[in-house]
Protein backbone atom coordinates (compact mmCIF):
# COMPACT_ATOMS: atom_id res chain seq x y z
CA UNK A 1 0.00 0.00 0.00
CA UNK A 2 1.47 3.15 -0.96
CA UNK A 3 1.12 5.93 1.70
CA UNK A 4 2.00 9.92 2.20
CA UNK A 5 2.39 10.78 -1.40
CA UNK A 6 2.72 14.17 -1.99
CA UNK A 7 0.03 15.60 -4.38
CA UNK A 8 0.93 18.21 -7.37
CA UNK A 9 -1.45 21.40 -6.55
CA UNK A 10 -1.36 25.04 -7.90
CA UNK A 11 0.75 26.96 -5.41
CA UNK A 12 -1.22 29.41 -3.11
CA UNK A 13 -0.67 32.87 -3.85
CA UNK A 14 -0.80 35.01 -0.58
CA UNK A 15 -3.10 37.63 -0.22
CA UNK A 16 -2.61 41.12 -0.86
CA UNK A 17 -4.93 44.13 -0.46
CA UNK A 18 -3.62 45.89 -2.61
CA UNK A 19 -4.72 44.52 -6.10
CA UNK A 20 -6.65 46.04 -8.38
CA UNK A 21 -10.03 44.36 -9.33
CA UNK A 22 -12.43 43.87 -12.29
CA UNK A 23 -15.88 43.60 -12.98
CA UNK A 24 -17.81 43.58 -16.41
CA UNK A 25 -18.31 46.78 -17.52
CA UNK A 26 -14.57 48.44 -16.57
CA UNK A 27 -12.33 49.76 -18.69
CA UNK A 28 -11.09 46.79 -21.09
CA UNK A 29 -8.11 48.11 -22.56
CA UNK A 30 -6.68 49.73 -19.64
CA UNK A 31 -7.35 46.29 -17.58
CA UNK A 32 -5.63 44.80 -20.21
CA UNK A 33 -2.22 46.93 -20.65
CA UNK A 34 -1.99 46.35 -16.90
CA UNK A 35 -1.80 42.49 -17.46
CA UNK A 36 0.96 43.11 -19.99
CA UNK A 37 2.60 45.17 -17.70
CA UNK A 38 2.61 42.17 -15.24
CA UNK A 39 0.59 43.08 -12.69
CA UNK A 40 -2.38 41.37 -11.24
CA UNK A 41 -6.20 41.93 -11.74
CA UNK A 42 -8.37 40.22 -8.75
CA UNK A 43 -11.95 38.81 -9.54
CA UNK A 44 -14.16 40.12 -6.38
CA UNK A 45 -17.89 40.29 -7.15
CA UNK A 46 -19.00 37.95 -9.90
CA UNK A 47 -16.83 34.61 -10.45
CA UNK A 48 -18.68 35.21 -14.74
CA UNK A 49 -15.94 38.69 -14.46
CA UNK A 50 -13.22 36.44 -15.00
CA UNK A 51 -15.02 34.40 -17.71
CA UNK A 52 -15.77 37.72 -19.62
CA UNK A 53 -12.03 39.22 -18.73
CA UNK A 54 -10.00 36.29 -20.45
CA UNK A 55 -12.81 36.12 -23.44
CA UNK A 56 -11.00 39.60 -24.13
CA UNK A 57 -7.65 38.65 -23.41
CA UNK A 58 -8.45 35.90 -26.68
CA UNK A 59 -10.10 38.85 -28.23
CA UNK A 60 -6.54 40.63 -27.70
CA UNK A 61 -4.42 38.39 -28.63
CA UNK A 62 -6.51 37.46 -31.93
CA UNK A 63 -6.18 41.11 -32.98
CA UNK A 64 -2.16 40.98 -31.81
CA UNK A 65 -0.92 37.28 -33.27
CA UNK A 66 -1.42 35.06 -35.62
CA UNK A 67 -2.70 31.54 -34.66
CA UNK A 68 -2.74 29.65 -37.52
CA UNK A 69 0.35 27.05 -37.75
CA UNK A 70 1.40 24.62 -35.15
CA UNK A 71 4.04 26.93 -33.97
CA UNK A 72 2.00 30.29 -34.27
CA UNK A 73 -0.58 28.02 -31.77
CA UNK A 74 1.84 27.34 -29.41
CA UNK A 75 3.27 31.12 -29.20
CA UNK A 76 -0.52 32.29 -28.64
CA UNK A 77 -1.27 29.61 -26.47
CA UNK A 78 1.97 30.93 -24.18
CA UNK A 79 1.24 34.20 -24.15
CA UNK A 80 -2.71 33.56 -23.24
CA UNK A 81 -1.22 31.52 -20.87
CA UNK A 82 1.00 34.53 -19.23
CA UNK A 83 -1.85 36.77 -19.25
CA UNK A 84 -4.83 35.04 -17.98
CA UNK A 85 -2.67 33.62 -15.30
CA UNK A 86 -2.17 37.14 -13.90
CA UNK A 87 -6.04 37.38 -13.53
CA UNK A 88 -6.80 36.48 -9.64
CA UNK A 89 -9.65 34.46 -7.41
CA UNK A 90 -10.05 34.39 -3.94
CA UNK A 91 -10.42 31.18 -1.68
CA UNK A 92 -11.68 31.35 1.30
CA UNK A 93 -12.35 28.64 4.08
CA UNK A 94 -12.56 26.18 0.76
CA UNK A 95 -15.00 27.93 -1.37
CA UNK A 96 -14.52 30.98 -3.78
CA UNK A 97 -15.61 33.75 -2.63
CA UNK A 98 -16.86 35.71 -5.70
CA UNK A 99 -20.68 35.51 -5.93
CA UNK A 100 -22.51 32.76 -7.77
CA UNK A 101 -19.26 30.73 -8.50
CA UNK A 102 -18.86 26.92 -8.75
CA UNK A 103 -18.08 24.66 -5.77
CA UNK A 104 -15.22 23.00 -6.06
CA UNK A 105 -14.26 20.22 -4.01
CA UNK A 106 -10.27 19.77 -4.92
CA UNK A 107 -10.21 23.25 -2.87
CA UNK A 108 -10.95 20.98 -0.29
CA UNK A 109 -9.03 18.25 -0.99
CA UNK A 110 -6.31 19.70 -1.87
CA UNK A 111 -5.92 22.73 0.75
CA UNK A 112 -7.77 21.41 3.50
CA UNK A 113 -5.68 23.56 6.08
CA UNK A 114 -5.26 26.54 3.94
CA UNK A 115 -8.42 28.88 4.91
CA UNK A 116 -7.64 31.93 2.68
CA UNK A 117 -5.38 32.60 -0.61
CA UNK A 118 -5.42 33.36 -3.98
CA UNK A 119 -5.38 31.42 -6.80
CA UNK A 120 -5.24 31.98 -10.94
CA UNK A 121 -8.32 32.31 -12.64
CA UNK A 122 -7.41 29.23 -15.09
CA UNK A 123 -6.00 27.19 -11.96
CA UNK A 124 -9.44 27.25 -10.76
CA UNK A 125 -11.23 26.90 -14.04
CA UNK A 126 -8.83 23.70 -14.49
CA UNK A 127 -9.91 22.32 -11.14
CA UNK A 128 -13.55 22.90 -11.81
CA UNK A 129 -13.90 20.53 -15.20
CA UNK A 130 -11.38 18.30 -13.15
CA UNK A 131 -13.75 18.06 -10.09
CA UNK A 132 -16.56 17.60 -12.79
CA UNK A 133 -15.08 14.69 -14.61
CA UNK A 134 -13.83 13.38 -11.26
CA UNK A 135 -17.06 13.38 -9.73
CA UNK A 136 -19.27 11.75 -13.37
CA UNK A 137 -17.08 9.79 -15.07
CA UNK A 138 -15.28 9.25 -18.34
CA UNK A 139 -16.87 6.53 -20.74
CA UNK A 140 -13.70 5.20 -22.29
CA UNK A 141 -14.81 2.91 -25.60
CA UNK A 142 -12.23 0.31 -24.71
CA UNK A 143 -13.10 -0.15 -20.48
CA UNK A 144 -16.54 -1.80 -19.29
CA UNK A 145 -16.49 0.79 -16.69
CA UNK A 146 -16.01 5.14 -16.06
CA UNK A 147 -12.95 6.14 -15.03
CA UNK A 148 -12.34 8.74 -12.35
CA UNK A 149 -9.15 11.32 -13.23
CA UNK A 150 -7.58 12.54 -10.13
CA UNK A 151 -6.76 16.08 -10.33
CA UNK A 152 -3.52 16.63 -12.29
CA UNK A 153 -3.69 13.55 -14.22
CA UNK A 154 -3.63 12.86 -17.89
CA UNK A 155 -6.48 10.75 -19.24
CA UNK A 156 -7.05 10.41 -23.37
CA UNK A 157 -9.20 12.54 -25.00
CA UNK A 158 -8.98 10.66 -28.42
CA UNK A 159 -9.07 6.59 -27.96
CA UNK A 160 -7.79 5.49 -31.45
CA UNK A 161 -4.51 4.20 -29.92
CA UNK A 162 -6.06 2.48 -27.46
CA UNK A 163 -8.58 0.62 -30.55
CA UNK A 164 -5.52 -0.67 -31.92
CA UNK A 165 -4.03 -1.15 -28.52
CA UNK A 166 -7.33 -3.46 -27.75
CA UNK A 167 -6.83 -5.06 -31.02
CA UNK A 168 -3.70 -6.47 -30.72
CA UNK A 169 -4.52 -7.74 -26.78
CA UNK A 170 -7.02 -9.77 -28.51
CA UNK A 171 -4.36 -11.37 -31.19
CA UNK A 172 -1.97 -11.65 -28.12
CA UNK A 173 -0.99 -15.33 -27.80
CA UNK A 174 2.11 -14.73 -25.30
CA UNK A 175 2.45 -15.59 -22.09
CA UNK A 176 0.46 -13.38 -19.42
CA UNK A 177 2.17 -13.96 -15.81
CA UNK A 178 3.24 -9.74 -15.86
CA UNK A 179 3.45 -6.58 -17.51
CA UNK A 180 4.98 -3.17 -16.80
CA UNK A 181 3.11 -0.51 -17.72
CA UNK A 182 5.59 3.08 -17.54
CA UNK A 183 3.60 6.29 -17.71
CA UNK A 184 0.25 4.93 -16.81
CA UNK A 185 -1.70 7.93 -16.14
CA UNK A 186 -5.32 7.15 -15.37
CA UNK A 187 -4.77 3.67 -15.94
CA UNK A 188 -6.04 2.67 -19.09
CA UNK A 189 -3.50 0.13 -20.70
CA UNK A 190 -3.13 -1.20 -17.02
CA UNK A 191 -7.00 -1.63 -17.03
CA UNK A 192 -7.09 -3.02 -20.79
CA UNK A 193 -4.35 -5.90 -20.03
CA UNK A 194 -5.98 -6.73 -17.05
CA UNK A 195 -9.22 -7.23 -19.17
CA UNK A 196 -7.40 -9.35 -21.24
CA UNK A 197 -6.51 -11.61 -18.43
CA UNK A 198 -2.87 -10.25 -17.21
CA UNK A 199 -2.27 -11.83 -13.64
CA UNK A 200 -0.45 -8.79 -12.76
CA UNK A 201 0.56 -5.01 -13.62
CA UNK A 202 3.00 -3.52 -12.93
CA UNK A 203 2.32 0.42 -13.26
CA UNK A 204 4.70 3.61 -12.52
CA UNK A 205 4.09 7.27 -12.90
CA UNK A 206 6.61 10.12 -12.72
CA UNK A 207 3.73 12.23 -11.44
CA UNK A 208 2.47 11.02 -7.80
CA UNK A 209 -1.52 12.36 -8.32
CA UNK A 210 -2.02 9.61 -10.76
CA UNK A 211 -0.67 7.03 -8.47
CA UNK A 212 -2.54 8.68 -5.24
CA UNK A 213 -5.56 9.06 -8.04
CA UNK A 214 -5.39 5.16 -8.96
CA UNK A 215 -4.92 4.19 -5.50
CA UNK A 216 -8.39 5.73 -4.47
CA UNK A 217 -10.07 4.69 -7.74
CA UNK A 218 -8.74 0.90 -7.26
CA UNK A 219 -9.72 0.80 -3.29
CA UNK A 220 -9.46 -2.80 -2.48
CA UNK A 221 -11.62 -4.13 -5.21
CA UNK A 222 -9.84 -6.99 -6.95
CA UNK A 223 -8.34 -4.48 -9.57
CA UNK A 224 -5.54 -3.68 -6.41
CA UNK A 225 -4.92 -6.93 -6.18
CA UNK A 226 -3.87 -7.35 -9.68
CA UNK A 227 -2.59 -3.78 -10.29
CA UNK A 228 0.49 -2.80 -8.61
CA UNK A 229 1.46 0.56 -8.59
CA UNK A 230 5.07 2.89 -7.82
CA UNK A 231 5.49 6.35 -7.95
CA UNK A 232 8.44 7.09 -10.06
CA UNK A 233 10.85 8.14 -12.98
CA UNK A 234 10.06 5.49 -16.08
CA UNK A 235 10.05 2.38 -14.31
CA UNK A 236 10.53 3.21 -10.64
CA UNK A 237 11.22 0.19 -8.59
CA UNK A 238 9.89 -2.56 -10.86
CA UNK A 239 13.88 -4.83 -11.38
CA UNK A 240 12.10 -7.98 -12.40
CA UNK A 241 11.90 -9.51 -15.86
CA UNK A 242 8.36 -9.49 -17.32
CA UNK A 243 7.20 -10.45 -20.88
CA UNK A 244 5.30 -7.01 -21.95
CA UNK A 245 6.11 -4.27 -21.19
CA UNK A 246 4.14 -1.00 -22.56
CA UNK A 247 4.64 2.56 -22.84
CA UNK A 248 2.79 5.64 -24.00
CA UNK A 249 4.87 8.49 -24.07
CA UNK A 250 4.53 12.27 -24.54
CA UNK A 251 4.13 12.45 -28.69
CA UNK A 252 5.97 16.25 -28.56
CA UNK A 253 9.35 17.08 -28.33
CA UNK A 254 9.95 19.82 -25.14
CA UNK A 255 9.75 23.49 -25.93
CA UNK A 256 9.44 25.27 -22.75
CA UNK A 257 9.68 24.46 -18.74
CA UNK A 258 7.49 21.42 -18.00
CA UNK A 259 4.54 21.65 -15.66
CA UNK A 260 4.13 17.89 -14.15
CA UNK A 261 0.77 17.56 -16.28
CA UNK A 262 2.96 18.43 -19.16
CA UNK A 263 5.18 16.05 -18.99
CA UNK A 264 2.66 13.63 -19.81
CA UNK A 265 2.16 15.67 -23.52
CA UNK A 266 6.07 16.59 -24.18
CA UNK A 267 9.35 14.69 -23.93
CA UNK A 268 13.05 15.66 -23.36
CA UNK A 269 15.66 14.46 -25.33
CA UNK A 270 17.07 12.34 -22.94
CA UNK A 271 13.11 10.07 -22.14
CA UNK A 272 13.40 7.70 -25.31
CA UNK A 273 17.45 6.90 -24.55
CA UNK A 274 16.83 6.08 -21.19
CA UNK A 275 13.40 4.41 -21.70
CA UNK A 276 15.02 1.97 -24.28
CA UNK A 277 17.90 1.37 -22.06
CA UNK A 278 16.19 0.05 -19.08
CA UNK A 279 13.32 -1.76 -20.83
CA UNK A 280 16.32 -4.02 -22.33
CA UNK A 281 17.16 -5.02 -18.92
CA UNK A 282 13.63 -5.81 -17.82
CA UNK A 283 12.08 -7.49 -20.76
CA UNK A 284 12.29 -11.13 -20.90
CA UNK A 285 14.21 -13.15 -23.65
CA UNK A 286 10.59 -13.79 -26.09
CA UNK A 287 8.74 -10.58 -24.40
CA UNK A 288 7.64 -7.88 -26.58
CA UNK A 289 8.06 -4.27 -25.78
CA UNK A 290 4.81 -1.89 -27.29
CA UNK A 291 5.44 1.38 -27.34
CA UNK A 292 2.46 4.19 -28.47
CA UNK A 293 3.44 6.97 -30.58
CA UNK A 294 2.03 9.33 -33.36
CA UNK A 295 3.50 10.97 -36.58
CA UNK A 296 2.27 14.65 -35.29
CA UNK A 297 5.74 15.86 -34.40
CA UNK A 298 6.56 15.30 -38.08
CA UNK A 299 3.84 16.62 -39.76
CA UNK A 300 3.91 19.84 -37.60
CA UNK A 301 7.59 20.51 -38.04
CA UNK A 302 7.86 20.19 -34.56
CA UNK A 303 10.61 17.41 -34.35
CA UNK A 304 12.82 15.80 -37.56
CA UNK A 305 13.63 12.79 -35.74
CA UNK A 306 11.12 9.97 -34.88
CA UNK A 307 12.32 8.09 -31.37
CA UNK A 308 11.06 4.55 -32.10
CA UNK A 309 12.79 4.69 -35.60
CA UNK A 310 15.58 5.77 -34.74
CA UNK A 311 16.29 3.66 -31.43
CA UNK A 312 15.86 0.54 -34.48
CA UNK A 313 18.57 2.28 -36.23
CA UNK A 314 20.77 2.99 -34.18
CA UNK A 315 19.98 1.90 -30.49
CA UNK A 316 21.22 -2.54 -31.52
CA UNK A 317 18.98 -3.08 -28.81
CA UNK A 318 15.57 -4.53 -30.23
CA UNK A 319 14.18 -5.54 -33.97
CA UNK A 320 10.28 -4.50 -34.87
CA UNK A 321 7.66 -7.16 -35.33
CA UNK A 322 5.11 -4.67 -36.53
CA UNK A 323 3.55 -1.22 -36.50
CA UNK A 324 0.10 -0.70 -36.57
CA UNK A 325 -1.12 2.96 -37.85
CA UNK A 326 -4.86 4.08 -37.08
CA UNK A 327 -5.59 7.68 -38.64
CA UNK A 328 -7.06 10.25 -36.00
CA UNK A 329 -10.43 11.12 -36.28
CA UNK A 330 -10.88 15.10 -37.16
CA UNK A 331 -10.92 17.73 -34.42
CA UNK A 332 -14.73 18.90 -33.34
CA UNK A 333 -16.11 21.89 -35.46
CA UNK A 334 -15.85 23.69 -31.94
CA UNK A 335 -12.40 23.55 -31.99
CA UNK A 336 -11.08 27.30 -32.62
CA UNK A 337 -7.70 25.56 -33.44
CA UNK A 338 -7.06 24.84 -36.95
CA UNK A 339 -6.88 21.31 -37.48
CA UNK A 340 -5.84 21.25 -41.04
CA UNK A 341 -2.65 18.48 -40.25
CA UNK A 342 -5.23 16.77 -38.57
CA UNK A 343 -6.21 14.92 -41.69
CA UNK A 344 -2.35 13.59 -42.20
CA UNK A 345 -2.20 12.44 -38.56
CA UNK A 346 -2.00 8.67 -37.46
CA UNK A 347 -1.54 7.07 -34.16
CA UNK A 348 1.04 4.73 -34.33
CA UNK A 349 1.69 1.09 -31.98
CA UNK A 350 5.00 -0.75 -32.39
CA UNK A 351 5.63 -3.76 -31.39
CA UNK A 352 9.44 -4.49 -30.75
CA UNK A 353 11.38 -7.85 -29.63
CA UNK A 354 14.89 -8.51 -28.31
CA UNK A 355 17.86 -8.57 -30.75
Amino acid sequence: MITQIKTHKPEPIPVSEDLQSYKDGNDVELTIKDLVEGKSILIQDYYSDGVSLLKEIHSYLNLKLPNKSFKEQQKYRSEFFKLSNRVLIEVLDQQLSAKKAPSIGWLEKLYPENNHFFLTFPQIQGMNSAWQWYQNGISIPVLRNKIHPYYGTYFPTRFEHLEVFDNWLKRYKGPKKSAIDVGTGCGVLSFQMVQYGFQKVFATDINPNAIVGLQEFMGTTKLSRKIELDAGHLFGKWEKETELIVFNPPWLPKTHDLSSIDKAIYYNEQLFPDFFAEAKKRLLPDGKLVVFFSNLAQITNAAKVHPVEKELAEGGRFELEKCYKKSVKPSSNKTKRDPHWRSSEEVELWVLTNK
